[in-house]
């Protein structure tokens, strides 16, 4: 392990080599068509968009999805062919190495989350408890970078239609 190696660097690289994170309205069938240009990666305004093996994949270690749509517009493939999607084929998940599980007292991100998707609810004699509202959560990604120890990461949306 290197000396820059973090501990959410070396769980989120853990998640990358696991499965790929697609960006908004791609698909895996429509990914086929994706030609590596490098596009969406230069338009993300959030920085996002990798091109691991010259296909895109998210990586929300230093960023959100906004669901701005400008990967869409610039692609000249039909890689993008949900339109308007506004939630990914994701949600996250907290695991036990979260700090307010071990009783420090942490809610980092329950304050980057757009939707409100991770409320903490009340335990005696500790800190409040995450918990993430899978309905309300867009799998934006925003908790992920802000998590101190690297405790959130992906979990597949058990549902149909999950670029809605």
């Amino acid at each position: 392990m290197g000396a820059m190696t973090t501990r959410r660097g070396l769980f989120l690289g853990r998640q990358a080599e696991r499965r790929r994170v697609l960006p908004p309205g791609v698909t895996l069938e429509s990914l086929t068509a994706c030609t590596g240009c490098g596009r969406c990666v230069e338009k993300c305004p959030t920085q996002i968009i990798a091109l691991p093996d010259e296909r895109p994949s998210l990586d929300f270690s230093g960023g959100e999805c906004t669901f701005c749509g400008d990967c869409a517009r610039v692609c000249p493939e039909p890689v993008f062919v949900v339109e308007g999607a506004t939630r990914l084929a994701h949600v996250v998940a907290i695991d036990g190495s979260c700090l307010a599980r071990n009783n420090v007292a942490c809610q980092s991100c329950r304050d980057a989350c757009p939707q409100q998707a991770i409320r903490f609810r009340p335990r005696t004699g500790g800190p409040f408890l995450p918990e993430v509202d899978v309905d309300s959560c867009s799998g934006c990604g925003a908790c992920i970078g802000v998590c101190p120890v690297g405790a959130i990461g992906l979990a597949q949306r058990l549902e149909e239609g999950a670029h809605a």
